[in-house]
């Protein structure tokens, strides 16, 4: 559903819709066509305390730093990549990707895997890949404290949403 309000064109159509629920739909789909199989990892967790009926947490920590949210296997290579979801309708502040997670982008770029993140701004309700490379190449090239979202629209791929698959972002991994 889309409505006007304000002057502003606002799509109702994803509401409830996260990025990662999107991004499982669409690996979901992949597998199911025999197309790529990736996996959304588990975080990697210390469990120190649960409660009687074992059925919550209680108290727990992170046994390491995790790395990207996502690995696979497509067209027989490694393929690792992070979900990214923003509400700030200018920029993708830098500090939401970790210092070891541009570490273990820059790994996977060294040994010729495919690493990129899948960018949401919920504000424009618009989602992007960003290829590890060029992630790195910004980087390298500012002092800035986030991407803007001029950047994305102008230098990366914009994912469009479908019914199947969801996010079809290895069809823009194809081309690039």
């Amino acid at each position: 559903m889309i409505t006007i309000k304000n002057n502003k064109l606002i799509n109702y159509g994803n509401r409830g819709m996260t990025l990662e629920q999107d991004i499982n739909l669409t690996n979901d789909y992949y597998k199911e066509k025999k197309i790529a199989l990736i996996y959304k990892k588990p975080i990697p967790i210390k469990v120190l305390k649960i409660n009687s009926t074992k059925t919550r947490i209680l108290d727990a920590f992170y046994e390491k730093k995790s790395t990207l949210d996502y690995s696979g296997i497509y067209h027989e290579k490694y393929i690792e990549f992070d979900a990214k979801e923003t509400n700030n309708k200018t920029s993708l502040p830098i500090h939401n990707i970790h210092k070891h997670q541009i570490e273990h982008i820059k790994n996977i770029l060294y040994y010729n895997g495919i690493t990129f993140l899948i960018v949401r701004f919920n504000y424009h309700n618009k989602t992007f890949i960003l290829p590890g490379k060029m992630l790195i190449d910004f980087l390298n090239k500012t002092e800035r404290k986030s991407i803007p979202y001029s950047f994305f629209t102008e230098n990366c791929h914009e994912i469009k949403i479908k019914y199947a698959p969801r996010l079809d972002y290895l069809k823009i991994i194809d081309i690039l």
